[in-house]
């Protein structure tokens, strides 16, 4: 059986640039403070400035030669999608590690900025934009990642409604949360089917059941006691520390054996737990018709083109 992998196999990251959205709290710290631990310079990009500040404070007191920075992101606002990555592109010339971290899960239906159905906008349709907007910085390191964060519940549950992504006719909000997390893997699937190895290596993962207060959020929109007390016991009973979960984001994101398009979660029993490595993920994301729709649907709904991206960048910008 293969060697357990953990944080402690991440390579030296000296000279690296990546960015975490999310890192405030939950997986997306852990994972901005892993990466930052083994020498990259890491971009935590938070909503709030003052839930990212306390999270850089924490990092550089945990590693104290750590070289982090902070930048306001909301990805329920795509105008703020569009600033973050100029601002950062005026101060970098290449991104090595894109972790598109940050998630809601299970909210009523609320709108974006833009109108978009909240769950799909944050989940998917902000980072699909983000990695747009950031796609000359990508394509300019060989070998860049963009991690995209899914679910184990889609392997089990879970479709992608073309004619109704917004869940304008019908919206059950752990419905539209699964098909947020499903479309982030086709768009890994598909960055991986246009880009291969000439463009950033999109890899998916997952953290399996790992503790978080993300499944609170709409018990506690809704007022919803019993709501909070049904997650707030199997978590308290079953889940992995949080640090763990981060582990597989990690994986995808530094080790050396990654597979484009590819899925990398706990491979014990229903992908709850287990060591990190390769899994399944459902076929229906391999329709690369499906993945073409998906795509230029997303494109026009953010306004944000890869082949300008990469036209631009060809150009100089």
């Amino acid at each position: 059986m293969a060697r357990k992998w953990t944080p402690a196999d991440i390579p030296d990251l000296s000279g690296r640039t990546a960015i975490v959205t999310g890192a405030n709290k939950n997986l997306g710290f852990y994972t901005a403070l892993e990466l930052a631990r083994h020498g990259a310079e890491v971009t935590l990009a938070c909503r709030r400035r003052e839930r990212g500040e306390r999270a850089l404070k924490e990092i550089r007191r945990r590693a104290p030669d750590a070289s982090v920075r902070l930048g306001l992101l909301d990805l329920a606002d795509l105008s703020t999608v569009e600033r973050f990555a100029e601002e950062y592109a005026a101060e970098h010339d290449a991104l090595d590690i894109l972790v598109n971290n940050a998630g809601i899960l299970g909210i009523p239906r609320l709108l974006t900025a833009d109108g978009h159905e909240m769950q799909f906008g944050v989940n998917y349709l902000g980072h699909f934009a983000l990695t747009g907007r950031l796609l000359p910085l990508l394509t300019a390191r060989p070998g860049a990642r963009v991690v995209n964060l899914s679910t184990w519940v889609v392997r089990f549950m879970g479709s992608i409604d073309l004619d109704d992504l917004q869940g304008e006719r019908h919206y059950h909000k752990f419905n539209a949360y699964n098909q947020a997390k499903l479309a982030n893997l086709v768009f890994t699937r598909e960055l991986a089917r246009r880009y291969g190895r000439r463009g950033p290596i999109g890899v998916a993962a997952h953290p399996g059941f790992a503790v978080s207060d993300l499944q609170y959020t709409g018990p506690r929109m809704e007022g919803s006691r019993f709501q909070e007390a049904f997650f707030r016991v199997p978590t308290r009973l079953f889940a992995k520390p949080t640090a763990v979960g981060a582990w597989p984001s990690l994986y995808a994101a530094c080790a050396p054996d990654v597979e484009p398009g590819a899925c990398y979660a706990p491979t014990g029993p229903g992908q709850i737990w287990g060591r990190v490595g390769r899994v399944k993920t459902p076929a229906k994301i391999d329709d690369p018709e499906l993945g073409r729709r998906l795509w230029d649907i997303s494109e026009r709904l953010t306004g944000v083109s890869y082949e300008a991206a990469a036209v631009s960048r060809t150009k100089g910008r």
